[in-house]
């Protein structure tokens, strides 16, 4: 794969009360991509509305596995393993947030041009159950992309 990504990224968090709809959320954005030592990492920017600055993302993918790191008007360290909960803390202009994700399913499919990334995982906050979450990234070379920037 090249350089030069177009990444489109999709989430749906399913929230506990019984009348609440699934919250789709969808970002498309242009980034970096290498590989190194087996590992994919993408590189992007991410602008905050009602904040100054951007937010510096870097995902790392490996076999079973997806950590997200941002820095800068948001910052946090997720790591995403099947059947593993990790608990990190999420720091937002709004103070911080002990976050738990128990991911229950993690699919990559890897091809020339591409990755396709799903992860379904639950959600706590502060040490409570919040949301059944899903969580789609697709990568491609930005040359041959299918999809574009609006």
């Amino acid at each position: 794969m090249t350089k030069d990504v177009l990444l489109r990224i999709q989430g749906l968090q399913f929230l506990q009360e019984e009348n609440e709809n699934p919250e789709p959320v969808e970002m498309i954005t242009s980034g970096d991509y290498y590989k190194r030592n087996g590992k994919h990492y993408v590189l992007y920017d991410e602008v905050m509305e009602g904040f100054d600055g951007v937010t510096k993302n870097i995902v790392k993918i490996q076999d079973g596995c997806l950590d997200v790191m941002k820095k800068g008007a948001a910052n946090v360290h997720m790591v995403f393993e099947k059947n593993k909960k990790n608990i990190t803390y999420y720091n937002t202009p709004f103070g911080s947030l002990m976050i738990g994700i128990d991911a229950k399913d993690i699919k990559i499919e890897e091809k020339d041009e591409s990755i396709q990334v799903n992860v379904a995982y639950g959600l706590e906050v502060n040490c409570e159950h919040m949301a059944d979450c899903n969580i789609s990234m697709n990568i491609q070379a930005r040359q041959g992309a299918d999809f574009r920037i609006q």
